[in-house]
C-alpha cells in the first residue's frame, strides 16, 4: 500500500519528513516553501487516493498562490499538532 492511500499514514509520513528537516536545521521559511512546492506537484501529477486528499486537491486547484501557501502552512501545523498531541500555534 502506498503512503498516499491512507490519510493517517500520509500525515505520519509528512511528520517524519518535517522532523528530519527540523533536526537538520532547515529554516521555517524553507520548509514552508518546500511544502508549497510539494502541494503544487501533488495537485498537478497525483490523483487523490482518499476523500481528505480530494478535498485538499480541490481547494488547491481553486486557490491563488497566497492561499496555496496558506494550505501548505496549515498542513505543516496539522502534522506538527498530530505529532505532539498539542495544537499548533
Amino acid at each position: 500500500m502506498s503512503v498516499l492511500e491512507n490519510w493517517d499514514q500520509w500525515k505520519h509520513f509528512l511528520a517524519d519528513r518535517l522532523h528530519q528537516a527540523e533536526e537538520k536545521g532547515v529554516s521555517e521559511d524553507t520548509i514552508n516553501k518546500f511544502a508549497t512546492e510539494i502541494g503544487g506537484y501533488l495537485a498537478e501529477h497525483v490523483d487523490p487516493k482518499n476523500d481528505e486528499q480530494r478535498i485538499l486537491s480541490d481547494l488547491w486547484r481553486v486557490a491563488n498562490k497566497d492561499e496555496q501557501r496558506a494550505i501548505a502552512n496549515m498542513m505543516i501545523k496539522l502534522v506538527r499538532s498530530d505529532a505532539t498531541g498539542r495544537p499548533a500555534h
